[in-house]
């Protein structure tokens, strides 16, 4: 990470310098955003707005405090990629369990009553991401998001006992979004706070009163299969209890076992059955010694003795969506700007089986919270907000549709070769539909649709392994000016800032003359985005990678713009170009065009929004031109 670019400050460099007026909350009755919900959509976002330093973001949370112990638990490779734009994945990596491999077990086909091991698969595909798939606890995750809120120079703290009672947009004035609070906590039980905000962020989980307020609905099938769901310290002589399982026995149902965090903890899915409106009150009631009684006879020969259950639960799976998740179509039907929006849990419900819950929703807010920086800072008009929906829900409607065949598939029973009419799913089909849906499970398969935001794909051919529309995915290089090793994607921070990786062609000609053109042209897009007395990358960020080994490159010769002068000392930034690593070529394993090169134009929440020529300067700036303001 860098640091003391405008002066040396002792301690730790990830403390900010606290804002005048810092911490505010609780005192302010205007603000720029109001998150309602600190779940992880919630804290993704105040996480991401915490990084303006001129935005005022209030979070409010019906709870009394943070969450202790959380439902969800997976954690996909993307969203451990965005992590690391926050400067968290290192705390993750180290404190979560790693889902390595995947193991399946089935019914003996001698002794139907007994289950036997019958694949063992890697859990995700090699080089699909840089990070693995990792179990921690819902609460940890909040944990990590909440510190980077208290580290920022507004230390954000989520104002808890306030719960939303009433929403009403007014579209008058600088703050036409009023909300009525109510105090939940005993202290101030009952009392109503009102505030006003320019924008209202509904993250406030499946109930959702911000939903309800802009006139959506969500929108499903009727849950109809239920599981219990139990964190346990457990003695067992089952021989896969520290590995991912999924277990399908003859007669007494499915079970799902996630090995936690910590080397003991195992958290075990339990098929309860089939919901029906008769039964369905008596499931609801599941004791947690059924629920373990059920998961000892599905092990069938082998033991299972639970010493102690962390926590457990009865849910019912379904799936539903709501149809925009902001209120631009007024209730007469016009459309307008956005003012309120919703996110995770408020807009898309899933069922735990696909581990995407928390991880959509996570996605929902680290897409919103750049936009709505932008928007703030004015440096994108407010139309950039209509993306977000147009985004998200698209998006969401997919994993949906993922999510119901999975789920499907998890709590059907093993086929009965004796018995083939009886019907059920074929272990070996559930195994190998497992492999093919890995995409969607590491939280990669997303792509979003050509847009404003998103390119067509014209030029495609010269950065093949960077897929306009999908994340972009890091590789290895070496960074020119300290030798280090790092990986690319890393040098992106959840900042708000754009990405324009330069990758050299064979020559090196077009790169210089691209520098040149954005350093010093009169009609240069990085001159005309920038405002005045910004640093030059304060909103496009320009990295270069090179096609030389490292000590063949000398610092000096590169472009002015590769070492660009910033902050009020003007300190050069030497971290600007990279080199190809000569063991993992980032040019052979991303397919790019070694003779002409090519420009990848990121997002700030890292998917790929365009590739161009080194040399299509007008194309870039049409590009951002409905995007950014120009100077």
């Amino acid at each position: 990470m860098q640091f003391h670019l405008n002066g040396f400050r002792a301690g730790d460099p990830t403390i900010e310098p606290a804002a005048e007026g810092a911490p505010y909350s609780q005192s302010p009755e205007a603000v720029d955003v109001l998150i309602v919900g600190s779940g992880p959509a919630g804290l993704v976002l105040a996480a991401q707005l915490s990084q303006f330093p001129t935005i005022r973001t209030r979070v409010v949370e019906r709870r009394n405090g943070p969450l202790q112990m959380g439902q969800a638990d997976g954690v996909a490779c993307r969203t451990v990629e965005m992590f690391e734009a926050f400067g968290l994945s290192d705390r993750l990596l180290r404190e979560a369990y790693w889902v390595n491999e995947t193991v399946f077990w089935r019914p003996d086909a001698l002794e139907r009553g007994a289950i036997k091991r019958t694949g063992r698969v890697q859990d995700t595909e090699t080089g699909m991401s840089e990070f693995p798939h990792v179990i921690v606890n819902q609460a940890r995750i909040q944990d990590y998001l909440l510190d980077v809120m208290r580290c920022s120079s507004h230390r954000l703290e989520p104002d808890y006992g306030l719960e939303v009672v009433d929403l009403v947009r007014e579209d008058e004035g600088d703050y036409p979004v009023r909300v009525t609070l109510r105090c939940t906590d005993e202290a101030r039980e009952g009392e109503t706070i009102v505030l006003r905000a320019r924008y209202v962020v509904g993250c406030d989980g499946a109930r959702s009163r911000v939903r309800a307020a802009i006139g959506q609905t969500l929108r499903g099938d009727a849950a109809n299969h239920a599981w219990g769901v139990m964190d346990a310290l457990a003695v067992t002589d089952f021989p896969d209890i520290r590995l991912k399982a999924a277990i399908q026995s003859a007669s007494e149902g499915n079970l799902l076992i996630i090995p936690r965090e910590g080397g003991y903890l195992v958290r075990f899915y339990v098929d309860l059955g089939e919901v029906t409106p008769e039964n369905r009150d008596s499931i609801k009631q599941t004791s947690v010694d059924r629920i373990i009684e059920t998961a000892q006879r599905i092990l069938q020969p082998y033991t299972l003795e639970v010493k102690e259950v962390a926590w457990f639960s009865v849910y019912e799976v379904g799936q539903r969506l709501t149809d925009r998740f902001d209120d631009v179509v007024a209730a007469d039907a016009t459309s307008r700007e956005p003012r309120v929006f919703i996110a995770g849990d408020a807009c898309h419900t899933h069922s735990a089986k696909a581990g995407q819950g928390m991880n959509v929703s996570m996605q929902d807010g680290f897409n919103l919270g750049w936009k709505l920086g932008a928007v703030l800072e004015g440096r994108s008009d407010a139309d950039l907000l209509r993306t977000y929906s147009a985004e998200r829900q698209p998006i969401a409607q997919e994993l949906i549709d993922f999510d119901k065949e999975w789920s499907t598939m998890m709590a059907a029973p093993p086929k009965d070769p004796n018995r083939p009419e009886a019907g059920g799913v074929d272990p070996a089909e559930l195994q190998a539909y497992f492999v093919r849906a890995g995409r969607y499970t590491a939280g990669v398969a997303t792509r979003y649709r050509a847009g404003t935001l998103t390119g067509e794909a014209t030029h495609q051919a010269l950065a093949s392994g960077f897929v306009i529309g999908t994340r972009f995915h890091s590789a290895p290089v070496i960074r020119l000016a300290d030798a280090k090793p790092v990986h690319l994607g890393h040098a992106a921070r959840a900042d708000g800032r754009w990405r324009l990786y330069a990758f050299a062609d064979a020559q090196g000609k077009a790169l210089d003359a691209l520098c040149e053109h954005l350093f010093s042209a009169p009609d240069s897009v990085l001159r005309l985005v920038t405002p005045e007395g910004a640093d030059i990358d304060s909103v496009l960020d320009l990295r270069a990678v090179l096609q030389q080994p490292h000590r063949e490159v000398r610092m000096e010769s590169l472009p002015d713009l590769l070492r660009p002068k910033k902050g009020r000392y003007g300190l050069v930034d030497y971290e600007k170009a990279f080199t190809s690593d000569t063991s993992a070529d980032i040019f052979d394993a991303r397919g790019i065009d070694r003779g002409r090169g090519a420009l990848v134009i990121v997002r700030p929440d890292q998917y790929v929004a365009q590739v161009l020529p080194l040399d299509a300067y007008a194309e870039l700036h049409a590009f951002f031109r409905p995007i950014l303001r120009m100077q």
